[in-house]
């Protein structure tokens, strides 16, 4: 029998980067994240960890970059304004093909915004989280169980393909308290690190981790090869989940605890007799584009649900492909929609196909 825990969020995913191994963590504070440090703060030490509070963003990513290169599981976490702060801390992760678990709960902005919960750093995550031809792994949790099972898979991704993880969660996830189950988070099987600068006792030669190429060619060699493995991941590591899709005429887009709004609004929708569905990512990055691809087959029309001004439509328009209109409904600047409102939004599709 499972033991179920009742935590917040945030110490969800910290106490998930501890069952997996993690050691060191490496951050600042900020609203609404704050409690994951706390966390660590208490836990790490009786486990024989480090919880460093840094002097500022830039400092932390810096620390983790430097754990990380030794070849043990590192973790840092910030809000929206100090994910920007950590970017070229980021790329140079990236550049160094070195694993890690990097978590943002989002947080309303541009600029310091507010405190309230929000999706509008889906751009950041999957377009421009650093400089450079560069990916992060994206995986987006929708409920707290998911927040500490997807750190554990970020974790083990992240090493399996020797790059950066993001959980991209946000105010809601971070704060709200659910059960949560961490005897059932699956693991992998993780591949050595013989290419870590650990020390080396004179038994092989030194590892060198650096991301500077002087010569262009071989830079364009290293991003090149990096990339083949992107393509692996594209093609093997995107999920998501897919609610009453099977007859569906209209289906929602949505991700993280907007999704959640999403099915309250969907199930009232099928009281009513309108046959709706949801897909949500549970990847952002791989994007779920064939399993979308395949449901617009036979939908009729998709409605991208977000907290941001419309940052994923644009994934899910390529993933359609143009076989069905792409419509969007989103609350901006921290403000959460309404099962209400998307319900309202559906009859209107509703309307308009059935004309």
């Amino acid at each position: 029998m499972s033991n179920k825990v009742l935590m917040k969020g945030t110490e969800a995913i910290a106490q998930a980067a501890i069952e997996c191994g993690c050691k060191y963590y490496f951050g600042y504070p900020i609203t609404p994240q704050t409690e994951l440090s706390e966390y660590m703060a208490k836990k790490l030490p009786k486990v024989g960890g480090l919880c460093l509070q840094a002097e500022s963003e830039v400092a932390a990513i810096n620390m983790t970059l430097g754990a990380a290169a030794a070849g043990t599981r590192v973790i840092t976490s910030s809000s929206s304004p100090g994910i920007s702060l950590k970017s070229e801390g980021i790329s140079y992760m990236a550049g160094c093909d070195l694993p890690c678990v990097i978590v943002n709960v989002q947080r309303g902005g541009p600029g310091l915004g507010g405190i309230q919960p929000s999706q509008q750093d889906y751009y950041q995550a999957t377009r421009g989280v650093g400089h450079g031809d560069l990916r992060l792994l994206v995986l987006a949790p929708s409920s707290v169980q998911e927040m500490a099972q997807l750190t554990v898979e970020a974790f083990d991704m992240a090493d399996i393909y020797r790059m950066p993880a993001m959980i991209l969660a946000d105010g809601a996830l971070g704060q709200m308290m659910e059960p949560v189950d961490f005897d059932s988070i699956p693991r992998r099987d993780i591949p050595e690190k013989p290419w870590a600068a650990c020390g080396h006792n004179n038994e092989r030669k030194k590892n060198i981790v650096n991301s500077l190429y002087i010569d262009p060619q071989v830079l364009e060699n290293v991003v090149d090869e990096r990339y083949k493995r992107y393509d692996v991941i594209e093609e093997t590591e995107a999920r998501c989940e897919e609610y009453l899709c099977e007859d569906a005429d209209i289906v929602l887009v949505s991700f993280g605890i907007t999704a959640r709004i999403c099915k309250t609004a969907i199930k009232a929708a099928r009281e009513e007799g309108i046959k709706v569905g949801l897909i949500r990512p549970i990847t952002l990055w791989p994007f779920p584009k064939k399993n979308i691809a395949a449901i617009a087959e036979n939908a009729k029309v998709f409605l991208s649900v977000e907290m941001s001004k419309g940052q994923m439509i644009d994934d899910v328009r390529l993933a359609v492909n143009g076989k069905a209109p792409v419509h969007f409904y989103g609350r901006t600047g921290g403000m959460i929609p309404t099962p209400e409102a998307v319900l309202e939004n559906i009859k209107k599709l509703a309307e308009e196909i059935n004309a």
